[in-house]
């Protein structure tokens, strides 16, 4: 009897964190059905940290890429876009392949947008400024008319506007002023 009762309440405890979770989820996609909202999503899975030294911008092979699952994810993330009827404005993107190819494979469109790079490792590290007050600059003057303005870019960036730290794949949820509203996990 004992066991039971234990039993019970565990699984009482699990449908409510379950279904907690479910509700916050379906909150954030009904805030992003609004509008006018910046979204933020960092890029999908790529193994390690980083790039290897003297990578190139402009060459793939020589960066940190999205596997398998990553390229999944990122399918994924614009699945979750279609189904949620989430209104888009635009699609920006770091210029690093692992967020191109993540744009690429949700959206299929999207235009690179320097602010958005990896502040990450020298020597892009010393143009975080810039780079945030050229994207504060950016969405001050975007006008979304309902839509919402999708951000692809890194961890770095999305911690220094947000203060949010995001997994893989996640989306972060946010005001023009980039107070979190929510985030969405997609692994």
């Amino acid at each position: 009897m004992k066991n039971k009762i234990i039993s019970l309440i565990l699984n009482l405890f699990l449908s409510f964190i379950f279904s907690s979770q479910l509700n916050a989820s379906e909150l954030v996609w009904n805030l992003a059905q609004e509008g006018n909202k910046i979204i933020l999503i960092r890029h999908s899975l790529a193994p390690g940290g980083g790039d290897p030294v003297g990578f190139k911008l402009d060459d793939c092979k020589t960066q940190r890429n999205l596997n398998k699952a990553g390229i999944n994810q990122s399918k994924k993330i614009g699945k979750l876009f279609k189904k949620n009827k989430v209104p888009v404005d635009q699609i920006l993107s770091s210029q690093w392949c692992r967020c191109k190819d993540t744009a690429k494979y949700a959206f299929k469109n999207y235009k690179e947008f320097t602010a958005l790079n990896s502040t990450f490792q020298s020597p892009y590290n010393k143009n975080e400024g810039k780079q945030l007050k050229e994207l504060y600059n950016f969405v001050k003057k975007w006008n979304g008319n309902g839509k919402n303005l999708i951000l692809i870019t890194h961890y770095s960036i999305i911690t220094a506007v947000t203060n949010a730290v995001p997994s893989s794949g996640e989306i972060v949820v946010a005001d023009k002023n980039f107070k979190v509203l929510g985030t969405i996990q997609t692994d």
